[in-house]
């Protein structure tokens, strides 16, 4: 199943999103072929009204998660909407995607990146 999640800051968990209705929350997912997203309008909203609100997202299909996710080496991926205008690495390279993403709440290490 296709799907975005996000960090839900109301319910300190990961939503996770399939066609626009939140079908589950969790602390972690692990999801393949990974795009990246954030809107630049509702990033621009946050930055006017200094108020967070859903614009930025991992969207992928959900995997089962295994042992190896946990403990293979990734890469660590962020997003702050007030320092960048999208998902980064550690070193502030902008990421598009990914082959595989695992999220434990607000961490995002992902495998197979797309610059």
């Amino acid at each position: 199943m296709k799907a975005d999640v996000y960090y839900n800051l109301h319910k300190h968990c990961l939503s996770v999103r399939h066609k626009g209705l939140v079908v589950s929350h969790t602390d972690e997912i692990a999801l393949e072929n990974v795009k990246f997203v954030v809107s630049q309008a509702g990033r621009e909203r946050v930055l006017k009204e200094q108020k967070k609100n859903v614009h930025a997202f991992v969207r992928g299909e959900i995997r089962k998660m295994s042992f190896a996710d946990c403990h293979a080496p990734g890469h660590v991926v962020k997003y702050n909407p007030y320092k960048y205008n999208s998902f980064v690495t550690e070193d502030e390279t902008p990421v598009k995607g990914a082959r595989k993403v695992v999220v434990f709440g607000k961490k995002i290490v992902a495998w197979g990146l797309e610059f």
